[in-house]
């Protein structure tokens, strides 16, 4: 049997499954688009670039779904999740990076691999079955090409939603007279790591002068055939949920509580506006849920009314683009294969996953199931009560297909525990229950002998 493999895209998803292929001994055939096209949300020609965030979200294994998920792909020698690890910034609880020696590091791997072959090309269709096994894994901002590629196969309707970025800003720029350092509650096992936030803090005067500035500012405005297009839930802009309620922001993002300003000590802010380091060197921060689709200038005039920031230079301006994903519970089976043609595999952002981790996750669990196929054996899918098999059943069968959104990994997908009833008092309890039982099920899957 020819043992190869057609990876195309090379960012979280792709990465990592032309990893866990190469280091099977599969010969994998990595396609890239960069730099030949250029897409708006990426930076640079690197590999797994992150481009929203530099944050992997919680890293606490024990009661947080994500932070499971980063158990898991670590158990199964998952390339994102241990360089994240090796490139880490001080994020309390979080699981922040350096994302350009992230990236660096990743490409530098899969370059160098002796398994993996590079290719920079865009892929303008659909391969033929006499290609292979491929996996697509071309993100949420597929080429147009392709797309209409697979539209024409599927003869779905896509399905799209609009992702912003957060702006980043240059740390010397920022008034430290009146910011501090702390996370919050002084979340994290060392010092460093319970002083991960920079602080700016707002009275209530200045928090409804910023709303009232960020309510009447400048916005993108979005094409024809793209005004219905949903956001994502889990990434809103600022303007969107300050629309939503004048504190609405004050209880999600600028949330003020288990936090003291050392300046004013007896004063309580009423707002707060958390900036996260960005790179190694300290050089940068972005602005902690910030994202937006304000124009530059109008970014610019309005986050210059934070307290600290009235001279913010920015690295980065914050910005918006649509992303595209397929209905995963229609047109997929439960290996992840298209169910018109069983050689494609989808895996990451576009299959309806949302975040660098859950895409990456996917990345890995499509490699491994190809990996078998190819092998000509078969093991049983990972357990629904794994972070990962979750994630798979709800973007092959679980979710209703009318009403597929992108889902960030959450226990609301893991089936219940028994004996442990649902409450807020129960809650530790029961996360704790679902991640030892999701850790003993993984690991026997990962073990698990396939068969011929």
């Amino acid at each position: 049997m020819n043992k190869t493999l057609h990876i195309i895209g090379a960012g979280m998803a792709g990465s990592e499954a032309a990893w866990q292929a190469a280091n099977e001994n599969i010969q994998v055939f990595l396609y890239e688009m960069r730099p030949k096209i250029k897409t708006f949300a990426h930076k640079t020609e690197n590999f797994a670039e992150m481009v929203c965030s530099n944050s992997f979200r919680s890293n606490d294994n024990n009661t947080n779904a994500v932070g499971l998920l980063h158990w898991e792909m670590k158990q199964a020698n998952g390339l994102i999740i241990q360089t994240a690890e090796r490139h880490r910034l001080p994020a309390g609880g979080a699981l922040a990076v350096d994302r350009a020696k992230l990236s660096t590091e990743i490409t530098t791997k899969l370059k160098n691999h002796p398994n993996i072959k590079i290719l920079n090309k865009e892929v303008n269709s659909l391969p033929t079955p006499k290609t292979g096994n491929v996996i697509i894994a071309t993100g949420p901002l597929t080429s147009s090409k392709l797309a209409n590629s697979i539209l024409d196969e599927t003869g779905k309707k896509s399905l799209a939603f609009f992702d912003a970025i957060a702006p980043i800003i240059y740390t010397d720029s920022i008034d430290m007279s009146k910011t501090w350092y702390q996370s919050r509650y002084d979340k994290g096992e060392t010092l460093e790591e319970q002083k991960a936030y920079l602080n700016c803090p707002m009275n209530k005067e200045e928090y409804y002068t910023f709303i009232q500035k960020l309510l009447s500012a400048d916005y993108t405005e979005f094409g024809e055939n793209e005004i219905n297009t949903p956001y994502f839930e889990g990434c809103l802009p600022i303007e969107i949920m300050a629309q939503r309620g004048i504190d609405t922001l004050r209880f999600g993002p600028m949330k003020p509580v288990g936090l003291t300003n050392p300046h004013k000590p007896q004063e309580k802010p009423y707002a707060v506006v958390q900036l996260r380091q960005d790179n190694e060197l300290g050089t940068l921060v972005n602005i902690v849920g910030f994202q937006t689709k304000m124009k530059y200038a109008s970014q610019k005039e309005v986050i210059k009314t934070i307290p600290g920031l009235e001279k913010a230079v920015f690295a980065r301006l914050g910005g918006i683009h649509r992303n595209t994903f397929i209905n995963s519970p229609t047109l997929l089976d439960d290996q992840m294969r298209l169910k018109t043609q069983k050689h494609i595999r989808f895996a990451g952002q576009i299959t309806g996953v949302e975040g660098y981790v859950e895409s990456a996750a996917m990345g890995l669990l499509a490699s491994k199931l190809a990996i078998d196929e190819i092998n000509g054996v078969k093991r049983p899918l990972p357990p629904l009560e794994t972070a990962t098999g979750s994630l798979l059943n709800h973007i092959t069968k679980g979710a209703k297909a009318d009403t597929f959104q992108p889902m960030n990994v959450n226990f609301g997908l893991f089936p219940t525990l028994n004996g442990i009833k649902n409450g807020r008092r129960n809650r530790k309890e029961r996360y704790q229950g679902y991640t030892e039982r999701a850790k003993k099920t993984w690991i026997e899957w990962l073990n698990s002998d396939p068969c011929a």
